[in-house]
C-alpha cells in the first residue's frame, strides 16, 4: 500500500487540493500534526479511520505508524500543513520508509506564503520592482543555517524576503536587514493566514515588530520583507502588453 504525504493547506479546510481530499476521503489511517492542520479536515476522513495525532510523536514512533498501516495493507494519508516542499520535515520521514521499502507520493498544498500574499493582495514578484523571492528562517534553538544562508548574507541581495517560523525573533529580523532595505522598507505579517482568526499587519521595516509585539503574534505566520510589497508604479507585464507578437512561441 502506499503513504501519501498531502499537503493540508494554510490553515483553511477548504484550501486543501482536490487531489488531497479524495485520497484523503479513501485512506483508512491519517497521521495528522494535530496543532496545525484543520480539525474540519478530519471529517473527510472515512467513518472508522484511524485517526492519529502526530503532535507528541518523535520521528521513529510516526515511522512506526506508517510502516504498520503497510503492513496491514492500508493506504495511509500523512497530513502536513502548507505545503511539503518547504520547512515540512518530510524529507526524514521518506529516508525511513525508503530504508523499510514502504512505497509513498507527495501531494502539493498551499503553502503559507502564497496564502499571506492573497490576505495582502499582493503579487510578490512585479516587473522591475522585484523578480525574486528567498524563503528562509533564522537559526534559533532549532537546526542551524548553513553557512551563508544567514539574514545578513540574504539581505544583500534586496530581493523580497519571506520568512517562516520567526514570529518570536521579530526584533532579530528587523535588526539584521535594515542595513539593506532600509528603515522604511515595506515589511508585512500574516498570522494564521486563511483562518478564521488570521492577523494581518501591513507596515514599514523600523514599524513592523512593535505591530507584532502589540498584537501578540509568536507562532504561526510568516514575516515578508521588500519592495514589492508597496509597489504601485511599475511597468505592466510584458505577458499580456499589446505589444507582444502572439503568433510567436
Amino acid at each position: 500500500m502506499t503513504v501519501y504525504f498531502i499537503g493540508a493547506g494554510p490553515g483553511a479546510a477548504d484550501l486543501i487540493t482536490v487531489r488531497g481530499a479524495r485520497i484523503l476521503a479513501a485512506s483508512p489511517v491519517c497521521l495528522y500534526a494535530g496543532s496545525l492542520v484543520p480539525r474540519e479536515l478530519l471529517a473527510e476522513c472515512p467513518p472508522d479511520a484511524r485517526l492519529i495525532d502526530t503532535a507528541q510523536l518523535d520521528i521513529d514512533r510516526i515511522t512506526a505508524e506508517l510502516v504498520a498501516a503497510h503492513r496491514d495493507g492500508h493506504d495511509v494519508a500523512r497530513l502536513h500543513s502548507g505545503d511539503p516542499s518547504v520547512f515540512s520535515a518530510v524529507n526524514e520521514q521518506m529516508r525511513r520508509l525508503d530504508e523499510a521499502d514502504v512505497p509513498y507520493e507527495v501531494v502539493p498544498g498551499v503553502p503559507a506564503f502564497a496564502a499571506a500574499a492573497a490576505s495582502l493582495k499582493r503579487e510578490l514578484t512585479v516587473p522591475t520592482v522585484g523578480q525574486t523571492v528567498i524563503l528562509t528562517r533564522i537559526a534559533q534553538q532549532a537546526t542551524a543555517m548553513p553557512d551563508g544562508e544567514d539574514l545578513a548574507t540574504l539581505g544583500r541581495s534586496g530581493a523580497l524576503i519571506v520568512l517562516h517560523l520567526a514570529a518570536r525573533y521579530v526584533d532579530r529580523v528587523v535588526a539584521e536587514l535594515l542595513p539593506h532595505y532600509g528603515a522604511a522598507c515595506p515589511a508585512a505579517v500574516v498570522a494564521m493566514a486563511s483562518r478564521p482568526d488570521e492577523i494581518v499587519l501591513r507596515g514599514t521595516l523600523d514599524s513592523i515588530a512593535e505591530q507584532v509585539r502589540a498584537a501578540g503574534v509568536t507562532r504561526t505566520a510568516v514575516i515578508m520583507v521588500g519592495r514589492t510589497l508597496g509597489a504601485e508604479q511599475f511597468h505592466d507585464s510584458h505577458l499580456y502588453s499589446p505589444a507582444r507578437d502572439r503568433h510567436t512561441c
